[in-house]
């Protein structure tokens, strides 16, 4: 026969407590899910908030361009100059390096070039450079880089250079085609076109004035890959030094099946979107080798840029592209984002280089004063542009933004005078 156990007093008031403890707990965590309230922000203000954007009064690249009239290269019929080269200091003279084709030699497009008629604008060109005391009038001096001989890289153009100072040696890098057979049409007008495929080529000097000496190789192709972003051009090379290391950038783009200037091969399905973007090659030593970076391509456009050091990364200018009309900044040299916007940026320009491409994890890099571009109407010639974006201008910016924020995060509402531009 079963025993019922009679349940005791106490056990009940001990089930109570447990009942009672438990409610409690309940009640106190249920104002915590109604105290927590969804924070509301658009794309713009995130970004904002986030530090990607300023106002104009707290960025330190906000500038204007100022285009000046240079002395020097006044208008010659039959001559053409264009892409600038970075611009160097020596012993108080600054160096220029330029593009220059052959004079009076006609444009007749591709079909009907020869060696003294030229199939585009940068067709039997050879690296010129000169010199100037002031940044304002110049004086040509003459060739620096001449084509090569025949059968080599650099034998029918030599063209859009730029010049790096390291190891107590100057290095100019520059396109290169070998032969008219390259030089294909691209069917939009007579004298559409480009050099497909081209490379990048080096020549060394101990001096800005030279002699120069042509590397036996080029220090940098189009592809590997015949379907590779970069499969098809390499253009434009420029320099930045980081970390011990030279960073070589270059716009290219691949084989794209509207692109009727392609040469044989397998098409770029992949970047059929990207008509034109750049990437960079990083090498331990200024004459190489460079190995392209596998972040690439690191700027989603190009044509005409400009790179140029600033604090402990490197500013770069794209003329053409998604982010056009903008200066984009990157600490590591691959990483870029747009930090200002809609500006009035030069073409095919050179940075003057303060610096001397002095590494920026060394010294910080100096920014930018001015420099000089290449204009294409009524005729091509050069224009210095100036503007404000130096180390010192974006060091008193700084300073700027920092006492607001300062203000932002203190506990106090008192006025502060320095959040003032106009008291004394």
């Amino acid at each position: 026969m079963m025993t019922i156990r009679p349940i005791t007093t106490k056990k009940i008031n001990i089930v109570l407590v447990l009942i009672a403890m438990n409610l409690f707990s309940c009640q106190q965590e249920k104002p915590q899910e109604t105290k927590q309230s969804k924070t509301y922000e658009s794309a713009s203000y995130k970004r904002f908030r986030e530090g990607k954007i300023r106002y104009e009064k707290f960025n330190e690249f906000n500038t204007q361009f100022k285009f000046v009239k240079l002395q020097g290269f006044e208008f010659d019929k039959g001559v053409e100059r264009y892409y600038p080269s970075s611009i160097v200091e020596v012993d108080s003279t600054y160096y220029m390096w330029y593009s220059k084709p052959m004079s009076n030699a006609e444009v007749v497009g591709p079909n009907e070039a020869t060696d003294s008629l030229r199939a585009f604008h940068w067709d039997l060109c050879e690296v010129w450079y000169a010199t100037s005391t002031d940044g304002y009038k110049w004086e040509e001096q003459g060739i620096a880089v001449h084509r090569g001989t025949a059968g080599r890289y650099n034998h029918r153009s030599v063209f859009n250079p730029d010049i790096l100072v390291a190891n107590g040696k100057y290095y100019l890098a520059y396109q290169a085609a070998e032969s008219i057979k390259d030089a294909r049409w691209s069917k939009q007008f007579k004298t559409s076109g480009d050099f497909v495929p081209n490379v990048i080529g080096m020549s060394v000097a101990d001096s800005p004035t030279g002699p120069w000496k042509a590397l036996d190789e080029p220090i940098l192709k189009p592809g590997p890959q015949q379907d590779a972003w970069d499969g098809e051009v390499i253009h434009e090379p420029t320099f930045f030094v980081k970390g011990g290391q030279y960073f070589l950038y270059y716009k290219s783009h691949g084989r794209l099946p509207w692109t009727p200037n392609i040469s044989s091969g397998k098409f770029n399905k992949e970047h059929a979107d990207m008509p034109l973007a750049t990437g960079v090659a990083i090498a331990d030593n200024p004459e190489g080798p460079y190995i392209k970076s596998k972040y690439n391509p690191v700027l989603m456009g190009g044509h005409g840029s400009m790179v140029w050091p600033y604090r402990n990364g490197v500013c770069a200018t794209l003329p053409e592209g998604p982010e056009r009309n903008s200066i984009l900044f990157s600490e590591d040299g691959i990483n870029f984002h747009p930090v200002i916007q809609g500006l009035t940026i030069p073409k095919g320009g050179g940075c003057y280089r303060s610096g001397h491409f002095t590494d920026v994890d060394v010294q910080p890099g100096k920014g930018l004063t001015w420099g000089i571009g290449h204009e294409l109407y009524p005729y091509y010639h050069f224009v210095r542009f100036e503007c404000n974006l130096s180390l010192e201008k974006g060091d008193k910016v700084q300073k700027e933004h920092q006492t607001v924020q300062d203000y932002m995060n203190s506990d106090t509402y008192e006025y502060d005078s320095r959040l003032n531009p106009n008291s004394k």
